[in-house]
């Protein structure tokens, strides 16, 4: 085992948690000599979970240099990663695995067995509704997502996983993409900072050259890095030795991502998806309603009910379960956390189906979606492991949606060139 990390500040810190662990510290290697790393620590598998636009480039040298790979998605940010990412697959017959932990999520996995079974009939029309709140939304915003061309927007950054899982429900290929979106709530002109200050700091951390004055009045909008143990040691300890700050306004300038998305999308069987998304949501969660010729099953998810301002709410997706992330309000009885889901045919009255809660991050997904990755012997009736082609439908659409907003018009994924799929 070994890090290949070029931040000595955050290869310190995750070895620190080895060695707190019981654990041994291993060697750290810099993305110069990772295919050293590969063959003097006899590396079987690679996890590749850097920033977006490098997982192309890291994922085709690991299959050279004979590893299998675990991809965090997106698989890549751009038609030419994608190639890359193929034609190492086809070169070397390695093997590549995506980590879609939502299609392990419980009430994900219940809508799948409800379109598997024909119960609502022939799928014909989904509609699914994203929202991102003012505390994880916001992160994106003050982070390295920003810059579209590191991370290719959040039409491939976020949405990816909401692709991939309506690809997996329907067990169906898109085909044609429209897409609009804007920056319309962040940033220097966004709608957002005539709401708030109009003199703002340059980041969040107080103390630090462009930060907030030590007496300034709290900002929810502001992430301080000395708040919270891990982000002091992770980012404002590595920042010296690469620049990256982690903390900066999300309503300053150079931001390149939007804020509000929408995109209507054409299956090759026939069904049609419409869906949106938001970042400066006031509550977190999503809706999915997929009718069919019988009938309509309707998902309604609500990861966090509000988004309270506090010291411990700026910033964190509350699908992850470490404290810091978990902010949640209970909610009242207007909205509340919690899932629903109800199946109703024509001519039927409305049922609700039962729905396990879900134990451990990203709704009660990731410790199976583990379970498939690095050991992989159960059945997988419902097709839950992600590969190559999964990853590649998941990252077309949101391809595909930034060509659309830039034409303003419809795109066809097969002019994408981005290999088989």
């Amino acid at each position: 085992m070994a890090w290949c990390e070029p931040n000595p500040a955050r290869a310190s810190f995750y070895n620190a948690r080895l060695a707190a662990s019981g654990m041994q510290e291993v060697p750290t290697y810099r993305p110069e000599n990772y295919e050293d790393m590969i063959a003097s620590e006899r590396v079987d598998t690679v996890i590749v979970t850097s920033p977006d636009d490098t997982h192309a480039d890291l994922t085709a040298r690991a299959l050279d240099a004979g590893a299998r790979v675990v991809l965090e998605k997106p698989v890549a940010t751009t038609a030419a990663g994608c190639r890359q990412i193929a034609s190492a697959l086809e070169r070397t017959g390695g093997q590549l695995s995506v980590t879609f932990n939502y299609r392990y999520a419980p009430r994900n996995v219940a809508l799948k067995r409800i379109v598997a079974s024909g119960v609502i009939g022939t799928v014909t029309a989904i509609h699914f509704e994203w929202m991102l709140d003012t505390i994880h939304g916001a992160d994106y915003f003050r982070r390295w997502h920003r810059d579209k061309d590191r991370s290719g927007g959040l039409l491939i950054q976020k949405a990816s996983h909401h692709f991939d899982l309506v690809n997996w429900w329907l067990e169906d290929a898109p085909q044609t993409v429209f897409a609009r979106g804007a920056l319309r709530f962040y940033g220097d002109a966004g709608a957002g900072k005539a709401a708030s200050e109009t003199a703002r700091p340059e980041r969040g951390t107080p103390g630090e050259p462009g930060g907030p004055l030590p007496d300034s009045p709290p900002d929810p909008y502001l992430l301080d890095l000395t708040a919270d143990e891990t982000s002091r040691l992770l980012y404002l300890e590595g920042e010296r030795h690469d620049g990256y700050r982690r903390d900066a306004d999300v309503f300053g300038p150079g931001i390149t991502i939007e804020d509000t998305m929408s995109a209507m999308v054409g299956y090759q069987g026939g069904a049609t998806l419409t869906y949106s998304l938001v970042a400066y949501a006031p509550w977190e969660g999503y809706r999915v309603s997929i009718t069919g010729t019988k009938g309509r099953a309707e998902l309604e998810v609500v990861e966090r009910a509000a988004s309270p301002a506090g010291p411990d709410s700026a910033v964190g997706s509350p699908s992850q379960s470490r404290p810091a992330h978990r902010a949640n309000a209970p909610g009242t009885n207007a909205r509340r956390a919690g899932h629903r889901l109800v199946v109703q045919g024509l001519w039927e009255e409305a049922r609700e189906v039962a729905v396990d809660d879900g134990d451990g991050d990203h709704g009660g997904g990731d410790a199976a979606m583990l379970d498939d990755l690095f050991d992989g012997t159960r059945d997988d009736p419902l097709a839950q492991r992600a590969g190559w082609r999964d990853g590649l439908l998941a990252v077309a659409v949101g391809l595909a949606a930034n060509r659309s907003m830039q034409s303003g018009m419809p795109v066809r994924i097969n002019e994408l060139t981005i290999g088989e799929i």
